[in-house]
């Protein structure tokens, strides 16, 4: 569930480490993908780290900020919809301009990407970093998160169909994605009172859990896919015509999500949250979660439009994040 960002106004020297380490990830991947009982291993290898991620996870949710805010409800189902029927209104769009002018598995990606929930740690440092409502933010994050632990599969399952090429509520992939999400989710959370201080205290120590278990479900997912001959069918048009779709989405949903706040009257600090967890995609649930809907050497190639999607998002929303921060200052000129 956790998101890393890029802090400050972006430039070519604050560009996210992470991404290019997933670009590295890829490269290997394509020079030296993963074959036989490599691939085996290297599959558990990161189903184990995904299970000790949203372990993890769970230990640093606290209780107490989530009932808090619990009780905003308008925000929050703002905050939902922009997730979870904006996004796939969006996305349905898009997808019907490029049908038949990229890979059908690339147009499935565009359209996986906007069924996914928001992400959890970087939407709420967004948050406290442009000076909103954090409680709220983890709140709205979370339960975006633990929904779509059934909402995404049954969107999916009724607008792209899954693996096995049926449309429809896939219960077998809701059961593996649960097992492998939210029952160590819950794990970590409930455990949380005699464990958290221990996580804290180690926070250097397992904060490569989070980057490495996705590094390991990328570079297997991409084996798989680069096996299957996945570099044959994607081109640098392909790529730049992603990098234009998510843009033009992240846009859309950005510039709806400030419009709906202005028109209901959100306060500035509950503005915030709507845009930075109604406008994001997490990585990190995704990408497991494509691993479970859709065909071992299929998952590459769905989970690419995603990988650029969540770069683009992290890029803006640190630019935006600033933003809401200098605006905040006292002597600061009002904002445009």
């Amino acid at each position: 569930m956790g998101d890393h960002i890029a802090t400050g106004t972006p430039s070519l020297r604050s560009i996210d480490p992470f991404l290019v380490l997933l670009t590295g990830a890829v490269v290997l991947a394509s020079l030296l993908p993963a074959k036989g009982i490599g691939a085996t291993v290297f599959s558990l290898l990161a189903d184990a780290a995904i299970v000790l991620l949203f372990f993890l996870q769970g230990t640093k949710l606290s209780r107490e900020a989530i009932l808090d805010s619990v009780g905003n409800w308008r925000l929050h189902g703002m905050t939902l919809a922009s997730t979870y029927v904006l996004f796939p209104l969006v996305g349905l769009a898009c997808v019907a301009v490029v049908q038949g002018w990229i890979s059908p598995l690339l147009v499935s990606g565009i359209l996986f990407l906007t069924l996914l929930p928001s992400t959890v740690q970087s939407s709420i440092a967004f948050t406290a970093m442009a000076r909103g409502n954090v409680a709220a933010a983890v709140c709205s994050a979370s339960l975006s998160n633990l929904l779509g632990i059934v909402l995404t599969p049954l969107l999916v399952g009724l607008l792209i169909g899954t693996s096995s090429q049926q449309r429809g509520f896939d219960w077998a992939a809701v059961q593996s994605i649960v097992w492998q999400l939210l029952v160590p989710f819950a794990a970590g959370h409930l455990l949380r009172p005699w464990i958290s201080g221990f996580v804290s205290r180690h926070e250097t120590l397992l904060a490569p859990v989070d980057r490495g278990s996705i590094l390991l479900v990328v570079y297997s997912a991409f084996s798989a896919a680069v096996v299957d001959g996945i570099w044959a069918r994607v081109d640098a048009i392909d790529l730049l015509a992603l990098l234009v779709i998510s843009a033009v989405m992240l846009t859309i949903i950005m510039v709806a999500n400030v419009a709906m706040a202005k028109l209901s009257g959100l306060s500035r600090e509950d503005s915030i949250v709507l845009l930075f967890c109604g406008s994001k995609k997490s990585l990190v649930s995704g990408v497991p979660m494509a691993g479970a809907l859709f065909a071992p050497a299929q998952v590459g190639m769905v989970v690419l439009p995603l990988m650029i999607f969540h770069q683009l998002q992290l890029f803006v929303c640190a630019w935006l994040a600033a933003r809401y921060a200098r605006e905040a200052q006292p002597d600061a000129p009002a904002a445009s």
